[in-house]
């Protein structure tokens, strides 16, 4: 029988992993409803406009995006297919490739942000106060940069 810390930890993590399994397809449904874009494009696109000059290697790319290292090749390709992203030789590193934001891909961005973002609010964050927001984003941010030194 685990002791009571490690239970309490084990039932956030689950109460985490559910609320995780709730709401992406929601979200993704919000998306692709009023954006006719999936929810994971939209993550690419929004890791592409933060880049610097909109670009980033495909391995860059598949550390920070939500999807499996896997996936990552064949969403740049559906998304270039869109016009919405370009993929780019890398100069300084044959065996990379840039994925680049387009402008067309940069207007779509800006056109699924505000559903996102509402989505966000309204699916997670309505019924939980700011100052409760602030505490789960310290902890979380901590947990993350954690597991960001065990790698």
């Amino acid at each position: 029988m685990p002791d009571s810390g490690t239970k309490l930890a084990a039932d956030a993590w689950g109460a985490l992993l559910q609320v995780h399994a709730a709401l992406v397809p929601r979200l993704d449904r919000r998306l692709r409803q009023r954006a006719a874009l999936p929810l994971g494009w939209y993550d690419v696109l929004l890791e592409l406009q933060a880049a610097p000059d909109q670009q980033l290697t495909m391995t860059q790319l598949a550390e920070r995006v939500v999807l499996s290292r896997t996936r990552i090749s064949r969403v740049v390709d559906e998304l270039a297919a869109e016009g919405y992203v370009r993929r780019e030789a890398n100069a300084n590193d044959a065996r990379s490739a840039f994925a680049v934001l387009t402008e067309n891909g940069l207007d779509k961005f800006r056109e699924a942000a505000p559903i996102y973002l509402d989505g966000i609010k309204q699916e997670f964050a309505d019924g939980i106060s700011d100052r409760e927001l602030r505490t789960m984003l310290d902890i979380l941010t901590r947990v993350r940069e954690r597991a960001g030194r065990v790698r």
